[in-house]
This record gives structure tokens, sequence and C-alpha cells, in this order.
């Protein structure tokens, strides 16, 4: 699988938050992102049991139905003390409307219940790149850290104001995107992704 400089690539996604982290990392790399969104393109159900899962199930059917490649991100917050919840199912637990701050609060909740006030946890994203064939290659990645309560910061999005990095201070929501986008999972599986050769130079 090889997309040179100038291929259109449709970010299967219909998260602000995710669009802009994807594009501002294709940014360096000539590809030019276009959204699932701007597309009109339907979200399909996530029925996999994975990250990976889920990752290919968006990307294939954002690449079969726009005719171009496409790029799905499925990400969540795995919490060691909630055995790994909410996991796959993260933005469910933000309720219908997708709020994050319902999620955050049903984690602490959660945690309370158990008689903690934090834990440590990490986020993973898996990146699938599909072709309009089907065919398919899948890229993990994850950042380890803890939680922190009450929420901080206002860049980010999801569950980036209760997590802190590992080696770090300042939630995902504090830093500068631009030094979150240089650590992330995200970051880490889209590295992966950079190093398969993917992305070529030429067109």
């Amino acid at each position: 699988m090889r997309l040179p400089r100038g291929s259109q690539l449709v970010v299967a996604s219909h998260n602000a938050g995710k669009v802009r982290e994807i594009k501002a990392l294709l940014g360096p790399h000539g590809i030019e992102p276009i959204s699932a969104g701007s597309l009109g393109l339907p979200e399909p159900e996530e029925t996999g049991l994975t990250f990976a899962a889920n990752a290919q199930i968006k990307a294939q059917a954002s690449a079969k139905a726009s005719g171009h490649a496409a790029l799905a991100d499925d990400s969540g917050l795995c919490v060691d003390a909630l055995d790994g919840a909410p996991g796959v199912y993260s933005a469910r637990w933000a309720g219908p409307t997708k709020d994050f701050r319902v999620g955050m609060n049903r984690i602490h909740d959660e945690l309370r219940h158990k008689g903690l006030s934090t834990s440590a946890a990490k986020f993973v994203c898996a990146l699938c790149i599909a072709l309009p064939s089907g065919e398919a290659q899948t890229f993990e990645g994850e950042a380890h850290g803890r939680l922190t309560f009450p929420p901080r910061g206002d860049h980010g999005f999801g569950f980036d104001p209760i997590f802190v990095a590992n080696g770090m201070e300042q939630t995902f929501a504090e830093i500068d995107p631009a030094q979150k986008h240089a650590m992330s999972h995200r970051a880490k599986a889209f590295e992966k992704l950079l190093h398969s050769g993917i992305f070529t130079e030429s067109l």
C-alpha cells in the first residue's frame, strides 16, 4: 500500500477534535485530508471488540463509500482500577450527546465507589488505512499515565482534562497541542504508520 504526495485521504471521523489532530499529523507529508463529515459519509456501527477492529470497520466503510483511501482512528481511555474500562466504549461513556464531562464524572464516581481518588491509566489509539479495494493496515500506539480530578485545561478533547502522562505534571488538556502531538497515543501510532513507508515522496 502506497500513498504518494498529493493523494487525497478521507479522515473517517465525525469527531472534530480527532480530525484536527490527524490533519496536523498529516500536514508535513503532502497528503490532502478530507473529513468524512464534510463528505456526508454515514458513521458505521462500531461492533468491534478491540480498537483495531473498530478502526478497520470505519476505514473500510469510508474508503468504499468515497472511492478514496481512508484513515480511521479508534481510541479511548483504559483505566487500570476499572479493569480497562471505558476502553472501546469511551465515547459511549460520554452519553448520547458525546459530552465528555459526563464520561469524566462517571469515571470519578466509579473510582470513588472503590475508595480511590486516582488510578494508573493509558490512552490507546489504533489507526487504520484502507483502500477502496478493501486492503487495510492498522497501527497502534499507547500513552501511559495517571488520572487527576477535577478536570484541568481547555485544550484537547475527550478525556484529555483528567489524563496526566508519565513524567508530566500537566494534563493533556493543559499542554500546548503541538507538545501533545509529539507524545500522544495517536502520535505514536502515526509514527508506526510513517515507518511503514505508506506515504511516498513521489507522485
